[in-house]
């Protein structure tokens, strides 16, 4: 059977960019179709070259700026408009935050059916830092990096494959080299680089993503606020000699770090959840603190990857419940309990839910090492747990603080929400739009008091937002 030939898609002339999506590209009409433009901003005059056509949109790239948009900026990093990071680069700060704002709006008035003029709307908290804020960052080895367009025409031969990177966006298999990255503070970009140097001239095999072999797999930097850095190599087979090799070369090249471990992944897929961390030197974990608690951040721990903003969203948590001391709170999708423990002070008792269980070992122990007394947590499907009987016996919630997924709550969890009882209901979210879902389904017994977005990762559109919800009367 012959191959059906692919339709010639067409190059629509000076476009006028209007707007942005909810995922964060830039959006026209054209022919009463929505256009997707990545990395365009509203105001833009440019010929865009289609890359896809449906029936009610299409999406394309840029092919040719007729006129810049004034909200424009000029991007910071080399690897602008290729890595799949940082695509708002090219806007304002201020522009961005209100993009963010318009978006979290948006969503709550067209899918919450949310009538904002009855609601306190506060302005966007903006991060204090908007390069260098990250205190993770994870990096992939790749036998096959990725070929500008450059490397391509010049017909030459390309010897240096090897990429310590970012997977490019679409391509599984496909590793952008990072020279510099603006997201996390020194020494990441030096360890980063002498690791892999180091892996050059030393022959080491990098990953065939493709084919599922190879020596180095990962790169993981973690740091702290106040200045510690743990390093973690993923490995894709157990070879002693040469992971001996390695960590002593990241050890001897950089004394200074408060904990270096690896692990060994040969499995089909990345995830490191079943995998033991082996400490090679210093510590088992590094130490952040926000205010005068401490919290253990381990090789595979969760922790809000922005330490400062994650401080300021816990406050207006914090602020939004309204504890007065004596309250029952629940706080739902814990995770390994920042949450919890910034509010218990404030709280008669904290429960904690959370379906992972070695984030719930995570919490106790931050509640342990703070000497936290006043919290429970419990391990298992948030639908399930958190039920009439827990209730019943863990006591009835005054205040519930759900920070979900972004796939939001199972309608089973906001019934139960519902008929618990509680007075006031914080909601944080990751993702605008299935908050708004939920915000539908909460609205028959709550009425949304107050809202504030939180910018935790700036030059993306992601944003998180907090919201109050009080119970009818």
């Amino acid at each position: 059977m012959a191959r059906k030939k692919k339709k010639d898609l067409p190059l629509l002339e000076k476009v006028t960019i209007t707007g942005f999506a909810a995922e964060g590209k830039a959006l026209a009409r054209v022919n009463d179709k929505v256009l997707f433009v990545p990395f365009a901003a509203p105001g833009d005059v440019v010929d865009v070259k289609v890359k896809r056509s449906r029936r009610n949109y299409m999406e394309g790239t840029i092919a040719f700026v007729h006129s810049r948009s004034p909200d424009r900026s000029e991007p910071f990093c080399n690897h602008f408009g290729v890595c799949g990071g940082c695509k708002w680069q090219h806007l304002p700060y201020e522009k961005q935050l209100a993009y963010k704002q318009s978006q979290v709006s948006d969503s709550l008035e067209r899918i919450g059916k949310v009538d904002l003029s009855h609601v306190e709307v506060l302005p966007v908290a903006a991060s204090e830092l908007t390069t260098f804020y990250r205190n993770k960052m994870e990096y992939t080895f790749s036998d096959r990096r990725w070929l500008s367009r450059e490397d391509i025409d010049s017909g030459r031969e390309i010897p240096d494959m090897e990429a310590l990177g970012f997977h490019i966006p679409g391509f599984f298999d496909k590793v952008l080299d990072i020279e510099k990255c603006w997201l996390q503070p020194d020494p990441s970009n030096e360890i980063r680089l002498a690791v892999k140097q180091f892996a050059v001239e030393n022959e080491l095999s990098f990953f065939d993503i493709r084919n599922n072999r190879g020596f180095l797999r990962n790169l993981i930097i973690r740091n702290t606020h106040d200045g510690e850095v743990m390093v973690v190599m993923i490995f894709g087979r157990d070879d002693p000699g040469q992971i001996e090799k390695v960590m002593s070369f990241i050890h001897r090249r950089f004394p200074g770090l408060r904990s270096l471990a690896y692990m060994v992944n040969a499995k089909q897929n990345s995830s490191l959840s079943d995998l033991q961390p082996v400490i090679y030197a210093g510590a088992e974990a590094l130490e952040e603190k926000m205010e005068d608690l401490r919290f253990m951040v381990g090789p595979k721990s969760f922790f809000q990857t922005n330490s400062g903003q994650a401080r300021r969203l816990y406050d207006i948590v914090r602020g939004f419940a309204g504890m007065a001391g004596g309250e029952v709170l629940y706080d739902l999708y814990t995770g390994t309990g920042t949450i919890a423990c910034y509010l218990a002070s404030g709280a008669e008792k904290v429960v904690g839910i959370e379906y992972v269980d070695e984030a719930v070992e995570h919490a106790r122990n931050n509640a342990r090492l703070n000497r936290i007394e006043n919290t429970t947590f419990l391990a298992g499907d948030m639908a399930e747990v958190f039920n009439e009987e827990l209730m019943e016996q863990q006591g009835y919630p005054d205040v519930i603080v759900t920070d979900p997924p972004r796939a939001g709550m199972h309608p089973k969890v906001v019934g139960k929400i519902i008929s618990s009882g509680a007075d006031r209901v914080v909601y944080v979210s990751c993702n605008p739009a299935t908050q708004a879902r939920d915000t539908e389904l909460l609205s028959s017994h709550y009425h949304v008091i107050k809202s504030q977005a939180v910018d935790m990762f700036p030059h993306t559109h992601h944003v998180e937002n907090v919201l109050l919800f009080k119970r009818k009367q």
